[in-house]
């Protein structure tokens, strides 16, 4: 049975891993970059197409952009599906020529995606490191959800009770004060 590499290993594997995601990444014919709310793609077209030359159709699974009578660029299914009504294309002009910037806006806010076309060679999205958010970021019921986590993570640090061990203990002492007479030494808590 092979055993586990070592931590030296485990880094050299992961950055033979990085490298060669980064190759395949970079020998795609676009850039890309996400969130975990969304995701925007970059194709560098030559300066002399203008938007009635390409063609660009964003569904909720699949994407397709190319320039009018040739092959496209991007052709193929989304991993995941999107708001087509929230997600958009533009063309502008950059140093080299024109890019196509298209911004996709993921049903799913809270994945990240392994790449923009299933057919693309994928990306370890294990070793994201997401933008910090911050709580305020947030609505209201997924905040309070985070805020109870990491209280009771920090309860645990200190083997204290978490939140919810907490509430059953104050009921249980709520009931032995209003009833005095009752013997609790045999109570288990779990």
């Amino acid at each position: 049975m092979p055993s586990d590499p070592s931590p030296e290993e485990q880094k050299k594997l992961d950055a033979e891993a990085k490298a060669t995601e980064q190759a395949e990444q970079a020998a795609l014919p676009y850039k890309w970059d996400q969130t975990i709310k969304d995701l925007d793609i970059t194709v560098s077209i030559e300066s002399k197409y203008k938007g009635k030359d390409l063609d660009i159709k964003i569904a909720r699974n699949a994407l397709k952009v190319g320039i009018k009578g040739q092959e496209p660029i991007i052709d193929g299914e989304l991993p995941h599906p999107i708001r087509v009504d929230d997600s958009t294309w533009t063309l502008s002009t950059s140093a080299t020529g024109k890019d196509i910037e298209i911004h996709l806006d993921k049903v799913n806010q809270m994945e990240w995606w392994a790449h923009v076309i299933t057919s693309a060679p994928k990306i370890d999205t294990s070793k994201i490191q997401p933008e910090n958010s911050k709580l305020g970021d947030l609505d209201g019921e997924t905040r309070g959800m985070v805020e109870k986590m990491m209280f009771d993570q920090r309860q645990k640090e200190m083997g204290k009770p978490t939140s919810d061990e907490q509430k059953k203990l104050d009921i249980l002492e709520q009931f032995k004060s209003q009833h005095p007479e009752m013997d609790f030494s045999n109570v288990k808590m779990g």
